[in-house]
């Protein structure tokens, strides 16, 4: 008897899964499918800490899907040899997966399968589990299209037919595949913790979400932390705005704070569609400027120390540097950080985005690749269409670490130093013994010379009708009040920054 491939990637649940229910539908045996690509962990954007998170959640997908009489199989190597043997073994016709909107390399190996199942008869259907649209022709009417997916019914499947007598591998440690160590204190994988997380954000810990998600140290708990979880799929992106809708209803009308938290919570979960959309309409942008005008703007190849500085948390500039040391460590930045320390490397430091943007992308541990480049971009100042947010990190330290708790706390070769002093330790008289950086550049002056460089550009022949080009494919549409359209809140200007952490 033939078989269906149910072929898991960033989708590992078996709750309201598309794919799941129309292998389902075929009504032959179905084969869950997990291929561990050691290739795809070789790439400059993978790291240790997502291999951890993606292994806790895939041993938390083979006990949802025993409770559905299917046993997960993992197989390791590259994704087209290892789907021909099961097709050559097994009698397999039929291939059933959601669309990705991935990486570079992803897609390139999306479409090697695509040429193997047509070469040998394979049906591949791919169906989508979010709002991104495959193939999309115009933005147009996008919202409309994807507001109406999210009011679907979640989809639900009944115990299945396995396909038996397929062997398994085991699930090989991150050593194996050439990665070093996983972040000391990221966040947990698997779908038991993202319910968990999702339900502790709607009922309690998201009550101050509008005010407490800028804050270093607040956003950490009032933020909902579902976005490693939506990323790797052990929670769908319906099945959170349906939770949050529901929850907007029990709160419509309360003055403590709850409704405009859940609103604020909702639109950013249509943005994350809005920002992967853009990936999907353009895989080219993980590599290239959104608007040429920007190629070369900055070197190819960045300064290395002052490159090096910033990774490690040394560049002098100490609200930056407790950021980039408190995210080596824990694999997580609240959306006002990520978008200072990328506009930092951006501008003051005058690195080239492809360089810094690999880096976050290996400490994010939520990583997901369509809204990591459209962001790390705007944040550059390379799309063409969006308004230039140079940070002062003295003057953001300050208002968003007014105590300096946050700062303190990863940078203790400040301990020494006044609190009014905190932010520009080198005013401090003591400054000259302190095991601490001077830093690497004057904030003012390299704020200023990026600025007068990137406008520069915005200047020349030709720039004006190219970012028309750009709004036309890639910018949101908004009604008549100047909302983004279909959502149920207009955002403040932040709220649509670097990393949707939600």
């Amino acid at each position: 008897m033939t078989g269906t491939i149910l072929w898991f990637k960033r989708d590992l649940r078996v709750a309201d899964h598309p794919a799941l229910a129309r292998a389902a539908q075929a009504g032959a045996p179905v084969l869950p499918l997990y291929v561990v690509e050691p290739d795809l962990w070789r790439q400059p954007d993978a790291d240790a800490r997502h291999y951890g998170f993606l292994r806790e959640s895939l041993l938390d997908l083979k006990a949802q899907l025993a409770r559905i009489g299917l046993r997960l199989v993992i197989r390791v190597g590259a994704a087209v040899p290892v789907l021909e043997a099961l097709r050559r073994d097994h009698h397999i016709t039929r291939l059933i997966s959601h669309e990705e909107t991935g990486n570079g390399w992803t897609f390139a190996r999306d479409r090697a399968v695509a040429d193997w199942a047509w070469g040998q008869g394979v049906t591949w259907e791919e169906l989508p589990q979010s709002g991104v649209v495959r193939r999309l022709r115009g933005r147009d009417g996008w919202a409309v299209a994807r507001d109406r997916f999210m009011a679907q019914p979640l989809v639900t499947v009944a115990p299945l037919p396995m396909l038996e007598g397929v062997g398994a591998q085991p699930l090989p440690g991150a050593g194996a595949l050439g990665l070093g160590a996983d972040a000391p204190a990221r966040q947990v994988g698997g779908r038991a913790a993202g319910l968990a997380l999702l339900g502790s954000f709607l009922t309690t810990r998201g009550q101050d979400y509008r005010r407490a998600m800028s804050s270093p140290l607040q956003g950490a708990d009032a933020c909902s932390r579902l976005s490693p979880h939506l990323a790797f799929g052990t929670l769908s992106l319906r099945e959170a705005e349906q939770a949050a809708a529901r929850r907007a209803g029990q709160v419509r009308g309360a003055g403590d704070g709850w409704s405009g938290a859940v609103q604020s919570f909702r639109s950013r979960l249509a943005w994350r569609d809005h920002f992967i959309q853009k990936l999907e309409d353009e895989p080219a942008l993980e590599w290239r400027c959104l608007h040429p005008a920007y190629e070369g703007l900055r070197p190819d190849q960045p300064d290395a120390a002052r490159l090096a500085a910033w990774t490690r948390g040394e560049t002098g500039l100490p609200f930056v540097d407790a950021c980039m040391r408190s995210l080596a460590a824990t694999g997580w930045l609240n959306f006002r950080m990520r978008s200072m320390v990328m506009a930092v490397a951006s501008y003051h430091l005058w690195l080239d985005w492809r360089a810094t943007g690999q880096h976050l992308a290996r400490m994010f541990t939520d990583y997901e690749p369509g809204i990591h480049w459209s962001q790390v971009q705007m944040q550059s100042g390379t799309t063409g269409i969006n308004t230039l947010r140079i940070y002062n990190p003295v003057k953001q330290g300050l208002d968003q670490d007014p105590t300096g708790a946050f700062t303190r706390s990863w940078l203790p070769e400040l301990a020494d130093v006044p609190d009014g002093l905190l932010q520009e330790p080198w005013r401090w008289d003591g400054a000259g013994g302190l095991r601490y950086p001077a830093p690497i550049v004057d904030v003012k002056t390299a704020a200023a010379a990026a600025r007068d460089r990137v406008w520069a550009v915005r200047q020349g022949d030709g720039f004006r009708a190219q970012a028309a080009k750009v709004v036309r494919k890639h910018a949101s549409r908004k009604d008549a009040k100047g909302r983004f359209q279909r959502d149920p809140v207009r955002l403040k200007k932040d709220d649509r920054q670097m990393g949707f952490d939600f």
